[in-house]
């Protein structure tokens, strides 16, 4: 019996292995769909808020008109500022010529902000890309997440962001501060933390590898650089 034991426990190592790769997996897929879903929201929730505004724009001016009209200045000041404060809440940051790359950016850079990073940036994107909108926004929203985790207890913080042609390739590159220890194995980034940073980086290694693009991150003290080219 003992025997028999030790020729099975190579089998039942594969087997142990082979499943924690698969719940590795899963957990990472779970995660994944979680970006999209906030990514999605996120695309929807800014399309219906400038839907009103288009359909209400006329009604908006006719308003204002009347203050006008009346003499009531004091209620069009009041009514200006009840229309500011709505339109901040949709905070359009970018234009890139792409709705759902603008929907990813004004959400991860507006936060980005909120929690006191400066942010550097500049989009434009092609009308016509090979890469697919859902897997262009879980790239952006991964390359930012991972920024922004790097960013996390320093004394200023900062990301830089680049979206555009290069030839006539779509060129991505994000650079941020960092004070996490980093090393590199297998061609492989893995950082001193775990979790969605990883998850993070392995979602965006497998985008570039869908598209044949090109991946190159360069880590040096307190700063850490990726740059991505797909092809048109």
């Amino acid at each position: 019996m003992r025997i028999a034991y030790c020729e099975d426990e190579p089998e039942q190592r594969s087997r142990m292995e082979m499943l924690l790769r698969t719940f590795a997996e899963r957990k990472n897929i779970e995660y994944q769909n979680q970006l999209l879903a906030r990514q999605v929201e996120d695309v929807q929730n800014i399309y219906l808020t400038m839907r009103g505004w288009r359909h209400d724009y006329h009604n908006h001016l006719q308003s204002m008109k009347a203050y006008v009209e009346m003499g009531q200045y004091d209620k069009l000041q009041e009514y200006l500022g009840l229309l500011e404060n709505d339109l901040d809440q949709v905070n359009q940051l970018c234009d890139s010529g792409n709705v759902n790359l603008d929907a990813i950016l004004n959400s991860k850079i507006s936060l980005a902000e909120k929690n006191g990073i400066h942010v550097d940036y500049k989009a434009t994107c092609p009308a016509e890309l090979t890469v697919s909108d859902i897997d262009l926004c879980a790239l952006i929203g991964n390359l930012i997440d991972n920024a922004v985790e790097a960013c996390e207890g320093i004394a200023d913080p900062y990301i830089r962001l680049s979206i555009g042609v290069l030839k006539n390739q779509l060129h991505i590159s994000v650079t941020n501060a960092t004070k996490d220890a980093v090393r590199k194995l297998d061609s492989e980034y893995i950082t001193t933390k775990r979790g969605n940073h990883g998850h993070g980086l392995k979602r965006i290694n497998l985008v570039v590898e869908k598209y044949e693009g090109y991946i190159n991150r360069q880590n040096e003290p307190g700063v850490f650089v990726t740059e991505i080219m797909l092809p048109l």
